[in-house]
């Protein structure tokens, strides 16, 4: 039997990052489409020295106490609801993330889905696949960017890279939502009041116990008429049957989102899949979790997890641990 490290991927990565791995251990990854279903996850895990984890994933207890070699999950990821922090730290588990490579494609998405949801892209091109295009018409008239009241909720790497891109559209205004400290070019609000003025709202902020379903009715209720509402930070941090009853009664001008509540996989509560009547509603526009995927930086991703774990497999600290386990602490 081999004495190398094993080290577990649950999904299949580039192979200039499983040729960087193999030579550290035996890599044992998922190459396959779809991800492996968790109690094959926990059953692979149980040799395992290191694991590469992707948004598919949850590591708990369960898949903790199963896997008594394990030094350390590097998430190639940067959100990390997913994964029971404490759990690894007293488990003698290194945590790692990826902090920053996924800032920037996630932001010009967020733009992206702005205009697309502002100047009914989804409609127009619809329309001329139709082949009832015969040349311009007085069809499809929308709002934009320049001259509109944008508001950020959540400005952290991810927020702050929307306020830089929409400085450049001219917006008469961008407000900021969060408890921290926010960039000079933003006036700080309430999300009272953001919902109250704000033409373009995006949600840029994590998931954790005090966010979930922090923009719902309430906020919905009193939105600026014709509000475009655009998600990519985290499915459940945005209420979507408020979503949907406020698109219905016609208090939102639309909704947008690179995430959905679905995917919020610690959430026992969380719907299993996206509202059909949601889908449904014209004045939306959805996409499957896309923010970081532009090719070279998803390499670039799984090149940092792999980092993390190398670092660990020669005896260093992770350089994006985000904990310090017990077992290891000084």
């Amino acid at each position: 039997m081999s004495t190398r490290p094993k080290i577990l991927v649950t999904q299949r990565i580039h192979e200039d990052v499983q040729r960087r791995l193999s030579a550290h251990g035996e890599l044992d990854m998922n190459t396959g489409p779809d991800p492996w279903p968790a109690s094959e996850v926990i059953r692979r895990a149980a040799q395992a020295t290191a694991i590469m984890g992707f948004m598919t994933d949850q590591v708990d207890q369960n898949l903790l106490r199963a896997a008594p070699h394990l030094e350390i999950v590097a998430c190639a990821l940067k959100g990390f609801d997913n994964f029971d922090v404490q759990a690894c730290t007293e488990a003698g588990v290194w945590l790692s993330i990826v902090p920053d490579l996924l800032t920037e494609p996630t932001a010009e998405l967020a733009v992206g889905l702005a205009i697309t949801l502002a100047r009914h892209v989804r409609q127009g091109d619809a329309y001329v696949r139709s082949g009832n295009f015969e040349g311009w018409r007085t069809h499809f008239y929308g709002t934009g960017l320049h001259g509109s009241v944008a508001a950020v909720v959540g400005l952290g790497h991810v927020g702050r890279a929307i306020v830089q891109r929409l400085s450049g559209f001219g917006c008469a205004r961008i407000l900021g939502v969060d408890p921290d400290a926010v960039p000079p070019e933003v006036e700080r609000v309430s999300l009272e009041t953001a919902a109250r003025q704000a033409d373009f709202l995006f949600v840029a902020a994590p998931l954790t116990a005090s966010t979930r379903h922090l923009v719902g009715d309430a906020q919905f209720e009193q939105a600026r008429a014709g509000q475009l509402v655009i998600n990519i930070g985290r499915g459940s941090v945005v209420d979507e049957a408020a979503v949907l009853r406020a698109l219905k009664a016609g208090r939102l001008g639309g909704y947008a989102a690179d995430v959905f509540a679905c995917e919020d996989w610690q959430l026992n509560d969380r719907p299993r899949v996206i509202s059909p009547e949601l889908l449904a509603q014209d004045n939306t526009v959805f996409t499957p979790h896309i923010g970081s995927a532009v090719h070279r930086v998803r390499v670039a991703i799984e090149q940092s997890a792999a980092d993390n774990i190398i670092a660990v497999l020669q005896g260093r600290n992770p350089p994006d641990a985000i904990n310090m386990p017990h077992k290891v602490a000084a």
